[in-house]
C-alpha cells in the first residue's frame, strides 16, 4: 500500500495491524492531506515508534520537482520526475490568489491528438494513483505567499480514462473531507472521449465530478484526422455524455481546439449545435496552441468570433478559452515532459 493513495480505513488498517489503535491511521491521514507534513519526525501528536513505522515505508510523495518555468502571465509549468525517472508536467495557473492546477495522469498518451505535443512520444504507462496525487503535493512548493488551491483539473499529459482506476482513487483522495477535501465542483476529468470510461466515472461519483469532453470535431471524419486514438463515433460519445448523471442546474463542458481551416467554419459551428442539440453543454472554444510539432495553424480572430457568434445565435453558451501560459509551452496542447538539462 502506497500511503500518499490510501484512504482513511485503509490507513487505520495499517496502525492496527501493527499494534497501534486505528484512530493513529486516520491521523496520519490528516497530517499528509489535511497539514501538507510529508516529514513522519514532524508529526508530533503520533506515537514515535508509529512514526518510525512510517518512516520505514519510504518517501511518502513518489516524485519531485524538477525543472520549473514561469510564464509573464504568472502561470508555472512544473516538471514531475517519478521514482523511475519517467517525467510528466503539471501546470498552476492563478486567477488572483486562487490557482487551478492542471494535473497529469499517464507518461505519454496513446490518444495521439494531431494538435497536441503530449502523445508524440507514445503511450508509456499509467500513473499510480501516488503520482497523480503527488503532483498536488510537489506543486505546493511552487505556491506563492497567500496563493491557495481551488481547482483541479485532469487536463495534462494522458487520457484520464484509459487510467480509470488511478483517476478515480486520486478524485477520492483529493475530494476526502478529512484531507483536501476538494469539492466535486472545483475538480474536472476532461476526456476525448471514451463511453464506457464516462460511463464508469459518472457511476462511481455519482455524477459529482464535473467532466469535459473534447469533441474538436462535428463530424467523424474531421475527428478522425485530429483524434486518431479516439475508438468511438461521435454520436456514441454524445449519447454517453446524455447518459451521465450531472446534477440539476450543472452541464457538461465541450472542448473544441480551433484550427483554421479544418474545423473552423460556419458550418461546422452549426453542424456542433446540430450534434448537441439534445444534451446539457456549454463550450469552450480553444484557438489552436501553436508548437513545433504540429502542422495546423489557428484561425484568425474574426473567424474564431465568427464561429462563436453561430453558437450564441443558437442560443448555446460558448466561451473563448484564454490562452494561460503559452510562452513557456504551458497552454492547451503543448504539454511534453522537459528533458533534463
Amino acid at each position: 500500500m502506497t500511503l500518499l493513495a490510501a484512504t482513511p480505513e485503509e490507513l487505520a488498517r495499517l496502525a492496527t495491524d501493527n499494534g497501534f489503535p486505528a484512530f493513529r491511521g486516520r491521523q496520519l491521514f490528516g497530517w499528509i492531506h489535511k497539514r501538507a507534513v510529508l516529514d513522519p519526525s514532524a508529526m508530533t501528536n503520533l506515537p514515535i515508534a508509529f512514526r518510525e513505522l512510517v518512516a520505514s515505508r519510504g518517501p511518502i510523495v513518489p516524485a519531485r520537482a524538477g525543472r520549473t518555468l514561469r510564464s509573464e502571465d504568472g502561470t508555472r509549468k512544473i516538471e514531475i520526475v517519478l521514482e523511475d525517472g519517467a517525467r510528466v508536467e503539471t501546470v498552476l495557473i492563478p486567477e488572483g490568489p486562487r490557482l487551478t492546477q492542471c494535473i497529469s495522469t499517464q507518461v505519454g498518451c496513446a490518444v495521439g491528438c494531431a494538435f497536441c505535443r503530449s502523445g508524440r512520444a507514445g503511450f508509456k504507462r499509467n500513473l499510480t494513483p501516488a503520482e497523480i496525487v503527488a503532483q498536488v503535493h510537489v506543486a505546493r512548493a511552487q505556491r506563492e505567499p497567500g496563493e491557495s488551491l481551488r481547482n483541479v483539473v485532469f487536463m495534462g499529459v494522458g487520457e484520464p480514462l484509459h487510467n480509470l482506476a488511478g483517476t478515480l482513487r486520486a478524485l477520492e483522495i483529493l475530494g476526502h473531507p478529512d484531507g483536501l477535501d476538494l469539492s466535486s465542483r472545483r475538480v474536472t476529468v476532461s476526456t476525448v472521449g471514451v463511453p464506457r470510461g464516462i460511463a464508469r466515472l459518472g457511476e462511481a461519483t455519482r455524477g459529482e465530478a464535473a467532466l469535459a469532453v473534447s469533441l474538436h470535431a462535428a463530424d467523424d471524419a474531421t475527428r478522425a484526422e485530429l483524434v486518431p486514438g479516439a475508438s468511438a463515433s461521435l454520436s456514441e460519445i454524445v449519447e454517453a455524455i446524455a447518459a451521465y448523471p450531472l446534477p440539476k442546474r450543472r452541464r457538461c463542458t465541450i472542448e473544441y481546439v480551433l484550427i483554421q481551416g479544418v474545423n473552423d467554419s460556419d458550418a461546422d459551428a452549426r453542424s456542433l449545435v446540430r450534434l448537441l442539440s439534445n444534451v446539457r453543454i456549454k463550450i469552450n472554444l480553444l484557438p489552436l496552441n501553436e508548437h513545433d510539432l504540429t502542422k495546423y495553424q489557428p484561425p484568425s480572430e474574426e473567424r474564431v468570433a465568427s464561429f462563436q457568434q453561430v453558437l450564441l445565435d443558437k442560443g448555446v453558451s460558448a466561451f473563448v478559452r484564454r490562452r494561460r501560459g503559452a510562452d513557456i509551452e504551458a497552454a492547451c496542447g503543448q504539454l511534453l515532459a522537459l528533458e533534463s538539462p
